[in-house]
């Protein structure tokens, strides 16, 4: 079994689509291109200490990747035709071969296990990257993305959403802002709903991408804006050392913020 590090890639891709998503995917190709030959497809984790650190990565995520959609869509108690779907959808994007294909339905299969340790997998996993947020960032908007292609979104698959977040430490704060941007991307894609009920409803994820509630006041709103767009700036992210292959991966997350804050200072008149 070989895997590249451009599969890992794709599949991070998918959770941004279009030239975004094969940005960041080409990044994380790059960083864990290392093919891996002669293990088992049924190997630990815990088992590859003497790979490199970038297949290590590889490796993990892909694992993990899949055993948590397993058992993020066994959350409730069964898994439904539209789980499923959504679980084909991320590795039809992955191109998988016959083979691989095969592997990722046994780790989905997996991760259904009632006695499943969603947790030390998570541990394995920020091992391997502890010093890389955006990919830790990156894992958990791919099982929101799933959960929102298969329908997972319950009561009960938000709980295993909240745990696989805190043990990745993705704050709650975050966890919320990327269902807000990755349900106005859903958007675009969709049919679009009547003016009314899209408006309602894009002013609501534009609150959620501020962070902010519809209770907090025009200065409130202008701050927390401020606030994202000084951490999220561009330049400022270069010069803490982001690759320029993500540099528009940065200009479109800024984008989506001053969208919403235009959105909100049009609807309440903020001057």
């Amino acid at each position: 079994m070989i895997w590249q590090g451009k599969a890992v890639g794709a599949l991070l891709g998918v959770a941004f689509g279009g030239p975004v998503g094969a940005l960041f995917g080409a990044f994380i190709g790059h960083l864990v291109d290392t093919e891996i030959e002669g293990r088992q497809p049924t190997a630990s984790i815990a088992s590859k200490a003497g790979q490199s650190r970038s297949s290590t990565i590889q490796d993990a995520f892909f694992r993990a990747t899949f055993q948590a959609m397993g058992h993020l869509a066994k959350a409730d108690g069964h898994v439904s035709e539209e789980e499923i779907r959504a679980a084909r959808a991320m590795m039809t994007e992955l191109k998988l071969g016959t083979r691989e294909v095969q592997l990722a339905i046994e780790l989905f299969t997996q991760g259904k296990a009632r006695d499943f340790p969603l947790l030390a997998i998570l541990r394995e996993l920020h091992a391997a990257c502890h010093d890389r947020p955006d990919v830790r960032r990156m894992f958990v908007q791919i099982q929101l993305q799933a959960a929102l292609w298969g329908g997972s979104l319950n009561p009960a698959g938000r709980e295993v959403l909240k745990r696989m977040a805190v043990a990745l430490d993705v704050s709650g704060f975050e966890l919320v802002q990327m269902e807000a941007l990755l349900r106005m991307q859903n958007a675009r894609r969709s049919e679009a709903p009547p003016a009314e009920v899209d408006r309602h409803r894009r002013l609501e994820q534009a609150y959620a991408v501020l962070g902010v509630t519809r209770s907090a006041s025009d200065a409130e709103i202008t701050k927390a804006y401020r606030r994202l767009m000084n951490q999220n700036h561009p330049d400022k992210l270069l010069a803490k050392g982001l690759p320029e292959s993500m540099l528009q991966l940065a200009q479109e997350k800024t984008t989506q913020i001053r969208a919403a804050y235009e959105l909100l200072r049009e609807s309440r008149g903020i001057k």
